[in-house]
C-alpha cells in the first residue's frame, strides 16, 4: 500500500466533508490502494452517533459515497494511463444497512470497480465493524468535463 492516501496524494486542498484533508470538521477518509481494491480504516467519534453506541446512517452513507468515488477515480486514472485521477462525481448510489454499526471501534471500508466505461465506473463497497458487514453500497461515479462545478476540484 502507498504511504500517502489517495486524498493526500491527489487532492490535498480538498474541502469535501467526507474525504477532504482540508475540512477541519469533515470525516477525513483516507483511502489506500491494496491490490485491486481500495481500503480505508476510519475511527468514529461520539458526535457521529445516531444514538449511544451506534453510528449515524448518514455518516455511513457519506463514508461509502466518498470512498467509492475515490475508488472510481483511481480506477479510471489507471485505465486511462494518466498521472492524476479525473474529477469524479456521484451519479447514483444505494446503501443497504445490514445491522447497526457500533460506534466504539474502527470501521473498515473496502471497495472495487465491478463495471466501467470510458468516463464512469460502477463500484461496490462494504463497511465492516468488529469483523461484521454492517453496510454495503453500489454506485455509479462519473468523470466530469470542463464547465461542471466539480471540474478540477482537486
Amino acid at each position: 500500500m502507498s504511504e500517502l492516501n489517495l486524498q493526500e496524494q491527489y487532492a490535498p486542498k480538498s474541502r469535501c466533508f467526507g474525504c477532504g484533508p482540508e475540512n477541519e470538521k469533515g470525516l477525513k477518509i483516507k483511502s489506500r490502494v491494496k491490490g485491486n481494491e481500495v481500503v480505508a480504516i476510519w475511527e468514529p467519534q461520539p458526535f457521529h452517533e445516531a444514538f449511544p453506541g451506534v453510528l449515524n446512517g448518514g455518516i455511513i452513507g457519506a463514508l461509502l459515497d466518498c470512498h467509492s468515488n475515490w475508488t472510481a477515480a483511481w480506477y479510471l486514472m489507471k485505465k486511462q494511463g494518466v498521472q492524476s485521477p479525473p474529477c469524479t462525481v456521484t451519479a447514483d448510489y444505494a446503501v443497504r444497512l445490514m445491522r447497526p454499526t457500533p460506534s466504539g471501534s474502527q470501521v473498515y471500508l473496502s471497495a472495487q470497480v465491478v463495471e466501467s466505461e470510458s468516463d464512469r465506473a460502477v463500484v461496490e463497497a462494504t463497511l465492516m465493524a468488529q469483523g461484521k458487514v454492517c453496510a454495503t453500497c453500489r454506485g455509479t461515479f462519473v468523470a466530469v468535463q470542463p464547465g461542471h462545478p466539480a471540474f478540477h476540484r482537486w
